[in-house]
């Protein structure tokens, strides 16, 4: 039977951060606004190729050639180079999901300890939480830039384990990525899914422990599971 979490760990980039403000940044730039999720693809594929041959690049540096890649030959309102930095900068400026900062809140209350790690920057979730004001609840913000491999490598949810100073079973990674939930389950960790969209879980990747359609559902499902 699987020990109980104590510590719960948050993917960052569309699980607790809304990117759906990027498509204006694309559009703004004279491109398809639909190409938002395009482009996002196109990064963790590059990204995790990368992985899967030993090496670790930052999230930027691929998110930017990766645009560079999609935007070429694209009639845009701006010089390429400036189209490229509009868009990245878009990443600063994103706010979380609605439902974030009540959910953390919950979970903090509930004597969660919680950590993010992120295949991005460290500081965009920095920035995220300040602006929300939740930074405090969280003890460590973890990004894949300190980590042998980007998630869904083991390495990376390894390195997490250790930065807690926690076991494995003792970690709950919390996502709305079913590729994330599968590389956590490998490494050990409980997981959760976020399906706010209702779409169907891929049946190829290992199932979640969980399936909410909110943080605070999450801490409600958790609470409920502590107490029987």
């Amino acid at each position: 039977m699987r020990t109980a979490a104590s510590v719960i760990v948050f993917d960052v980039n569309e699980t607790l951060s809304d990117m759906s403000p990027l498509a204006d940044r694309f559009a703004e730039a004279g491109a398809p606004a639909s190409l938002a999720k395009l482009w996002f693809a196109t990064l963790l594929r590059d990204g995790f190729a990368l992985t899967a041959v030993g090496d670790n690049s930052a999230f930027a540096e691929i998110g930017a050639e990766a645009l560079r890649g999609l935007l070429a030959g694209m009639d845009l309102t701006m010089e390429a180079d400036a189209a490229v930095e509009h868009i990245m900068q878009g990443m600063a400026g994103l706010e979380l999901h609605p439902d974030v900062p009540d959910g953390v809140s919950a979970l903090k209350e509930a004597g969660y300890r919680l950590a993010t790690l992120t295949n991005g920057s460290a500081d965009i979730a920095e920035n995220l939480f300040n602006a929300a004001g939740i930074r405090d609840s969280f003890d460590l913000l973890l990004s894949v830039d300190d980590a042998p491999a980007w998630k869904p490598a083991r390495g990376a949810y390894d390195f997490a384990a250790a930065a807690c100073g926690t076991d494995p079973e003792q970690m709950l990674l919390v996502a709305v990525h079913p590729w994330d939930i599968h590389g956590a389950a490998r490494a050990g960790f409980g997981t959760a899914w976020i399906n706010r969209s209702g779409a169907p879980y891929p049946a190829y990747f290992a199932e979640p422990d969980y399936t909410v359609t909110s943080l605070p559902e999450l801490a409600r499902t958790l609470t409920g599971v502590r107490s029987d």
